[in-house]
This record gives structure tokens, sequence and C-alpha cells, in this order.
């Protein structure tokens, strides 16, 4: 059995380590395909939006006693009242079928009574709203231009806290690696796009950029540490960080994913469509693919922009001359070397002879220990000087 705890602290400490950085053109390529069918079915089949955004009448029928046949029932009762066009029919809560049509505002009286006739129920049952195409317009206004202030607002905010745009530039391509990848899915399996999945595409935008944020912050500590001791290359500390947080993010991700699953659950099987499942389906959707292109897309792509700086590129020369210098594991860790019953050398520093200190990172300065210094704990009372008679 594994034992996720030793494994995820063996990624933190370097025993193990992923070469997220290393086979970054193999993520590349399957992240390549997934964008590449996302774009086709987008346009090829489109997208499915719904009645917010194209305008039209909903009905909807309460109180059914059978949903059977459902669809042929809505269809021929809309067709005997005069609507034409496509309809879409859904089962909401069980025991209401939901009807939606072309717009036909002279009409709707004969699609409640030819409704009410197919269903067997009163017409006082039916209830019907006429949905105008220019709300859906104005909807779909005000999230474009939404996602556009977020994009820019984001890019300005990484390079400034980053002090690089290099790291903005390559947070926005994992952003817009999750925002496509997710509306190609709602495009391939025909999933009905609604003011609730904009809300819920803007917040996945967010998570993964949250997810990505924590693994740079990481990548830029193990970078400034391999730059000022030169004991590691640049894609070494940074796919270094990535296993450091990859339990993390792990973590983070099925706890996040396991309430909203429970929800799509219940939406699925109970509530039928509507807000909560349409919230639900983008953000399960987009936290899953965020939760990706932060550890397989956003490090590697920074890696890969900042590979031909000077400062990168004379970093890497010197470890290469030099060679790159490891702490072993019971170095690294005292307290897990104290755990087994291993001593632990004072003062290794990072190629395993004496005289330097090393840190738990396995990236940190190697600092010399004077040759008069205490091995024992600081501060200790002096002895007081013999009286001499």
């Amino acid at each position: 059995m594994i034992n996720f705890a030793q494994f995820g602290n063996d990624l933190y400490t370097g025993r193990r380590s992923i070469g997220f950085v290393q086979r970054r053109k193999v993520w590349y390529a399957f992240s390549a395909v997934l964008i590449a069918i996302a774009l086709s079915g987008i346009a090829l089949k489109g997208l499915n939006f719904g009645i917010e955004f194209r305008g039209g009448m909903e009905f909807r029928v309460l109180g059914v006693s059978s949903t059977q046949d459902y669809e042929a029932k809505a269809q021929e009762a809309v067709s005997e009242a005069g609507i034409p066009g496509t309809v879409t029919t859904t089962v909401v809560g069980g025991n209401t079928v939901r009807v939606q049509t072309e717009t036909a505002q002279d009409k709707t009286d004969a699609a409640r009574t030819s409704l009410a006739e197919r269903f067997g129920v009163s017409r006082d049952s039916i209830s019907s709203t006429l949905i105008g195409p220019s709300w859906g317009a104005a909807v779909s206004e005000q999230a474009i231009r939404g996602l556009i202030v977020f994009l820019v607002l984001v890019t300005i905010v990484m390079a400034l806290y980053f002090r690089t745009w290099k790291m903005a530039v390559a947070g926005l391509a994992a952003l817009l690696h999750d925002l496509i990848i997710t509306v190609g899915i709602y495009s391939l399996f025909g999933f009905e796009i609604t003011p609730s999945s904009m809300i819920g595409f803007l917040t996945i935008l967010g998570y993964s950029l949250y997810d990505t944020v924590v693994v740079f912050d990481k990548v830029r500590e193990n970078t400034a540490e391999a730059f000022r001791t030169k004991r590691m290359t640049y894609a070494q500390a940074a796919n270094l960080a990535v296993n450091q947080t990859l339990v993390r993010s792990i973590n983070t991700t099925v706890v996040a994913l396991l309430p909203i699953a429970a929800i799509l659950f219940v939406g699925f099987t109970m509530l039928g469509p509507g807000t909560l499942l349409d919230l639900s389906l983008a953000l399960f959707i987009g936290i899953a693919v965020g939760a990706y292109s932060s550890i397989f897309i956003a490090t590697p792509l920074l890696v890969h922009l900042r590979r031909k700086e000077q400062a990168v590129v004379d970093l890497d020369r010197y470890v290469a001359r030099h060679g790159a210098k490891q702490p072993s594991w019971d170095e690294r860790t005292p307290a897990a070397a104290g755990a087994t019953g291993e001593p632990v050398g004072v003062g290794a520093d990072l190629t395993g002879e004496p005289g330097n200190g090393a840190d738990v990172a396995g990236v940190g300065a190697a600092r010399p220990v004077h040759k008069y210094a205490q091995s024992g704990p600081r501060n200790q009372p002096r002895r007081a000087p013999k009286s001499k008679r």
C-alpha cells in the first residue's frame, strides 16, 4: 500500500522527483491535442446557448403525473399551437416539464391549452415566460467585458508581484488553456450555456490563478536560492517547486471537487436543469482542468520562456561545469533521520562532506561552521572561573 504522507514528504525534500519540467514537451503535446479537439467541437458543433441568450418562450408544466414520452408530447403540443422552430424539453424536479420554444407571443394561449391537454393537467398549472434576446446580448457583453478587465488586472498584478512579465504570460497561458478546454467540453457534450455557466467560467479562472500563484511563489523562492548558491539549475529548482506543491494542489482540488460532485449528483438525479446545476457543472470541469494546467503547463512554460536569459544560461553552465550538488535524505531532513534512529552528521554539506550545514529544502545556502563553534545548544551558562589561591 502506498504511504501518501511519506510520498508527499519525499517529493518535498527531493528524495523522489517527477520530471514535470523535463517532460514539458509531452504535456504540451497532450494539451495541444485537447485544445485542438475543443476548438474543433466549437467550430463544428457550436455552442448550445440557453434561452437567456437566444430569446424565446419558456413553458413549465407543473404536477405532471408521468414523464413518459414527455419530449414527443411537448413537440406535438407546440406544433398544434403553430409555433415553429426547435423545441427543447427537459424534466425539472421529477414532476415538472420545461418546454422552450421560439418567440411566438401571440400563440402563448394556444400553446398552454395544447400542453395542458397532452400532459393531462389543468391550464392553470402551466406558466409561460417571454425572454427577449436583448437581455442575453447584454449578459454576454458584460461577461466579455468582465473577462477582459480580469485578464488585464491579473497581468499587471502578477508582473508586479513576481517582478517579471514572463510569469504573468505563463499564468495567462494557463488561464486561456483552462477556458478553451472547458468551453470545448461544453460544446462537445452539448451542455447548455446559461448566465450561471458564465459566472462559473469566471470563477474557475480565479481558482486556476490561485493555484498557479501558489506554485509560482515556491518557484520564485527556489530559483532565488539556486541563483545564490549555484547548486541547481533554474529548471531543476522550478521542477522541485512543482514537486513540493504537488500534494497540496491535489488535496486542494479533491477537497473542492467532492462537494461540487455531490451537488452535480443531486442536480442531475433530482433537481434537473437550473442555476445550481449550471454553476456546479462549470466549476467541476474548470477546477479539474485548472489543477492540471497549474501543475503541467504553467511552470514548464515559465522555464521555457526564461531558458535564454543570460542569468539562467550562466547558472546552467556553472552547474554543468561543477556538477549539481544534492543533499542526501538524512542530511536534508534531520527529523526524519532521527525518527529512524540513524545518526545525522552535524555540519554536513550538500555534497555529503563535513563542514557546511544543509537546509531542509535542498536548495538553500550551505553555511560554513566556525572551527570553534559549539556542537550543542546555544546560550549555555558559562562555568565560573576557578579562583586562584
